[in-house]
């Protein structure tokens, strides 16, 4: 697929707003990192390189987010989990 065919930050953010996507995590990640290929022309190289490091540990940081949720991240199904939040002091807890 050529970069050409990708949609632009705008349009991304307008469809993954129309399907209810803005509220997972790794979608932000995806917007982030088209406005960012979208600004990479208008920076200095340093500091295109800085700002994808920050993105890059961001994602990193949501760790095996998709453990459980398979379907749902990798397979576009969506299945609502059975508990909204963890429990307060429980393994889940951050």
């Amino acid at each position: 697929m050529s970069s050409s065919s990708l949609p632009n930050s705008a349009d991304l953010a307008r469809y993954l707003e129309s399907r209810g996507e803005l509220g997972k995590p790794w979608m932000w990640h995806l917007l982030r990192l088209a406005k960012l290929k979208e600004e990479k022309d208008s920076m200095e190289p340093q500091e295109f390189v800085e700002r994808l490091a920050l993105a890059h540990a961001d994602l990193m940081r949501l760790g095996e987010f998709w453990k459980g949720r398979e379907a749902e991240v990798f397979g576009g199904r969506y299945q609502p989990a059975s508990v909204i939040e963890p429990l307060p002091g429980s393994q889940d807890d951050r």
